[in-house]
């Protein structure tokens, strides 16, 4: 006689994903451990001249070639991963974290401090990202910890956006209304009652909006006004390296390559989420 397994498979717990996702989350993963562990498997340091010919081509001795001044752009891509999935990676979620707080908060509070946060936050969306970005790196100057404020800044308002309409039709239902009528303050209603309800979505939300991060990241440090040397990001290594391109250089697209494999793994990633993820019914 048969019997049904009792344990329920992946399939069962609405976790399974489909063999586009998995080659996503892979090479995201991947780029994440690079991001931690790639400095030290390096083969050359980033900022050592191992090549006498600039632009030289992809060898044995040299994986990615090298770049105008002869150095290992491997070594350098390496390197450069810890820039921009790091820089990304916290401002993302400063951005989410202060922009879903602020917009779960406004929703449950309502009257003025929606009204308020609303308005001013919208004016702040209103600005053009990049145009904001380059006026106030040209003003305070270019570091690590402005770029991670700056860019968590400039999403914030996107973050609040999405989470306060998630959490307006959540706050209607009858379960908050119980718990609002049982006395319960904004702090419990919002972690408790709101929160669970909208958590699928804002991972979702937060993993696009760490796409758009990078591009921005990426975008003014090929302009000259994000990570400086001798530091470099993937952007700065196509800047740094433009010279190359009309040679084909590996220098150039190299790093051009790794932000675009990064960038659209995401994406596939957050199109093939799991359905427990994607939708909060489930």
């Amino acid at each position: 006689m048969h019997t049904k397994a009792f344990w329920p498979t992946p399939r069962r717990l609405g976790y399974h994903m489909n063999w586009i996702g998995l080659i996503a989350a892979t090479v995201v993963c991947f780029w994440a451990l690079v991001a931690v562990i790639g400095p030290m498997l390096s083969p050359y340091p980033p900022g050592e001249i191992v090549d006498f010919d600039y632009y030289g081509p992809i060898s044995a001795k040299l994986w990615m070639g090298s770049d105008y001044l002869g150095r290992d752009i491997f070594s350098r891509v390496l390197m450069g991963a810890r820039y921009t999935v790091g820089i990304s990676l916290a401002a993302v979620c400063l951005a989410c974290i202060s922009g879903v707080v602020l917009g779960m908060t406004a929703a449950v509070v309502g009257g003025w401090l929606d009204t308020g946060l609303s308005r001013f936050l919208d004016a702040l969306n209103s600005i053009p990202s990049k145009l904001f970005g380059l006026v106030m790196v040209a003003a305070i100057g270019s570091s690590i910890p402005v770029l991670i404020v700056l860019l968590g800044v400039i999403y914030t308002p996107g973050a609040y956006r999405f989470a306060r309409a998630l959490a307006v039709n959540i706050n209607t239902m009858d379960f908050v209304t119980v718990a609002r009528a049982r006395g319960e303050r904004t702090g419990y209603l919002v972690t408790r009652e709101i929160l669970p309800n909208i958590t699928g979505p804002v991972l979702a939300d937060l993993g696009l909006r760490f796409v758009f991060i990078v591009l921005l990241l990426s975008g003014l440090s090929f302009l000259g006004l994000g990570v400086q040397p001798p530091n470099a990001d993937w952007g700065s290594l196509v800047r740094e390296n433009i010279g190359g391109l009309p040679f084909g250089a590996p220098a150039v697209l190299m790093p051009s390559l790794a932000i675009a494999s990064l960038t659209i793994s995401v994406n596939l990633l957050i199109d093939n989420l799991p359905v427990k993820i994607r939708d909060r019914s489930e």
